[in-house]
């Protein structure tokens, strides 16, 4: 099963606040070890949400409304998207990532993606 893996955003990484050396190190320990076991599909930090931009939609209109968002802790800083065999083994490795906001209490979120088979295919 794919499922992502949804690093929300602090009011540091909505400040553009990049983390430390030690912290981008341990990151990319841990993204090797993702991708020698086969796990990691995908992965990116996200930019900071006054660089984005949201389409609403309202019946037939669209507008646009430019970052930055309010509410930090409901945006996103970052994902990865990975291959495993059931969410257990997710949560497993995800218990292994390192802190991504050293310093504060934070929540990964983890979402098993929909599949062919969810659609009767």
């Amino acid at each position: 099963m794919r499922v992502m893996v949804i690093v929300k955003a602090s009011k540091d990484s909505e400040a553009g606040k990049m983390p430390n050396p030690e912290l981008l190190q341990a990151m990319g320990k841990f993204n090797e070890e993702l991708t020698k076991a086969g796990i990691m599909l995908d992965g990116a930090g996200l930019k900071a949400s006054s660089h984005g931009a949201r389409v609403r939609f309202s019946g037939s209109q669209r507008s646009v409304i430019d970052g930055p968002f309010t509410e930090s802790k409901e945006l996103v800083a970052g994902y990865w998207l990975w291959q495993v065999k059931s969410l257990e083994e997710a949560i497993q490795w995800l218990k292994r990532c390192p802190h991504p906001n050293p310093g504060a209490d934070t929540e990964v979120e983890i979402r098993p993606l929909f599949e062919a088979s969810d659609f009767g295919a």
